[in-house]
């Protein structure tokens, strides 16, 4: 059971509150039972510490408060709308007898002794958490589901799990789904059709051929390196033909 140290508080005015959230405090009250509500405050840093469980809300804190502890379950967070920080919470006391309403974590186990799941099957989770109605001093931390022996097409109802005593769904006129092994979904590209791949192929082959037959009526090109050479030779012969008639 978590324990986080608590203090009275004896404010009155927005200005009071807003000094406790700017010095790193969150406000907060504790009702329920036959006591008169209290007002108390909690660190900001071990609050959101805390809030990081998944299962914050339905597991039950010890309150220090002067020297006295005090079993509460965390019921209301209410958030800053801007910088989504925690700005006032309140607290349920813990009356051994009294039954209360909570919704409780589902935990999966065994995954590698699933059959279905071997077979690439997939794990369909309908509910991730179940609301149960159980003694406040008798909260389960969670619900814990079983794959051991599951397959392909296995729906996981609730009348399957094993629950602690006195501890009921709040449901109770009909059964529901937790979760489901379905089968695996994989979509497969459609293969091409062979012949659409043929008569591609003719296709660029004919477009190849057209590119390199030559059109009509003009001759095929011949290397740049020979027409290079003959331009040459014709420049020497003109240079050489002006030196004989001077002589």
């Amino acid at each position: 059971m978590n324990s986080i140290n608590a203090n009275i508080r004896n404010d009155k005015t927005k200005g009071e509150l807003n000094f406790l959230r700017n010095n790193g405090n969150v406000p907060a009250i504790i009702y329920g039972g036959d006591f008169s509500n209290e007002r108390i405050y909690v660190s900001k840093k071990l609050l959101k510490t805390m809030l990081e469980k998944d299962n914050f809300l339905s597991n039950i804190l010890t309150l220090n408060i002067d020297g006295k502890t005090q079993n509460v379950l965390p019921r209301e967070i209410k958030y800053d709308v801007i910088t989504d920080e925690p700005i006032h919470v309140d607290f349920l006391r813990v009356v051994p007898g009294i039954k209360i309403r909570i919704e409780v974590p589902v935990q999966f186990i065994n995954h590698e002794k699933s059959p279905g799941l071997k077979r690439g099957g997939v794990l369909n989770i309908v509910r991730r958490k179940v609301e149960l109605k159980c003694p406040a001093e008798n909260i389960p931390d969670e619900i814990v589901v079983d794959l051991a022996g599951t397959d392909i097409g296995t729906s996981i109802k609730i009348s399957s799990v094993k629950l602690n005593e006195n501890v009921v769904p709040t449901i109770t006129d009909r059964e529901f789904v937790i979760a489901t092994v379905a089968s695996p979904t994989v979509m497969k590209e459609p293969e091409k059709p062979a012949e659409a791949e043929t008569t591609e192929g003719e296709e660029g082959g004919e477009g190849a051929e057209a590119a390199a037959a030559p059109a009509d009526g003009e001759k095929p090109a011949t290397d740049g390196s020979k027409g290079d050479k003959k331009e040459g030779d014709d420049k020497k012969s003109a240079d050489k033909k002006p030196a004989e008639e001077k002589k």
